[in-house]
């Protein structure tokens, strides 16, 4: 199976971040891409909640999400659209950080909402805190596709180790990472994060990445890392995007997640134990 992991700089207006996936989809097909894959907040990155209000939409409302399930379904393509910024109900007001996997009939067959929020202090120039604009999800989701079941998840997620253990032991062969991640800690973390959830499973890791420069605002910038992943069940790194936007292609052996999972059987040997109490 070839996978397309598409890298881009989303800005603060959808519909321009949309004419590049969907440019980019079409160049995925054409290099004999079955599943291509797109960042997280692939439609806007914006730092003023004020903003996000004014544009981000409800879900059976937004453009995004609607166009990229035509593409996939006229392209005969599987997407994971890493996540969107999506619009709730919740009475205080904030969004949900959702991935959709598409179907090549332009069905949603899996949406998944980000549980854990980035809630950071780098260093005193880099703060984060999502979720004063995001709410978290409270629910781990496992896709069926023609090519394996894939376990969906977002950026800080992959700190999370069980999380791709729950995935991996319910049948997930491909864990999904789709990211926007801060170049200091993409530096340090990023990859060895990567590789050691894809060793711990026995899965592939496929992680689409944001890049570059998003926006100036107030004297405040917003970057990131890039590097887009795929990584072997056995901890390979099968291809790096590095830090321009484009596409990295990637042929997956599936076979290669049950040969490494009957090397080391790992996710077969969880063994109760006591303590210590928090």
């Amino acid at each position: 199976m070839r996978a397309a992991l598409i890298q881009i700089t989303s800005g603060e207006d959808p519909s321009a971040n949309l004419d590049v996936v969907r440019a980019s989809l079409r160049e995925a097909k054409a290099g004999g891409a079955e599943f291509a894959l797109t960042p997280e907040v692939t439609n806007c990155i914006s730092g003023s909640r004020e903003h996000q209000a004014r544009i981000l939409r409800f879900q059976e409302d937004d453009a995004t999400l609607a166009a990229i399930r035509e593409d996939a379904q006229a392209l005969r393509l599987w997407v994971l659209i890493g996540s969107l910024g999506i619009k709730t109900h919740d009475a205080d007001g904030r969004f949900a950080n959702r991935s959709f996997l598409i179907s090549p009939q332009g069905e949603i067959v899996g949406q998944y909402d980000k549980i854990h929020m980035f809630d950071v202090d780098v260093s005193e120039a880099e703060t984060y805190r999502e979720s004063a604009h995001y709410r978290p999800g409270n629910r781990a989701v496992l896709a069926d596709t023609a090519f394996g079941k894939v376990g969906m998840s977002i950026c800080y997620d992959v700190r999370f180790a069980y999380l791709y253990r729950v995935l991996a032991q319910a049948g997930a062969t491909i864990l999904t990472v789709p990211a926007a991640f801060s170049p200091v800690t993409g530096a340090a973390h990023w990859e060895p994060l990567l590789r050691a959830r894809a060793i711990e499973t026995g899965s592939f890791v496929l992680a689409p990445a944001q890049t570059g420069l998003h926006y100036v605002k107030d004297g405040k910038e917003r970057r990131t890392y890039g590097h887009s992943m795929a990584i072997s069940p056995w901890g390979e790194v099968l291809a790096d995007g590095e830090t321009d936007c484009g596409i990295s292609f990637v042929d997956l052996d599936m076979a290669q997640v049950t040969q490494a999972r009957q090397r080391i059987a790992a996710l077969t040997h969880d063994r109760s134990f006591d303590g210590p109490s928090p």
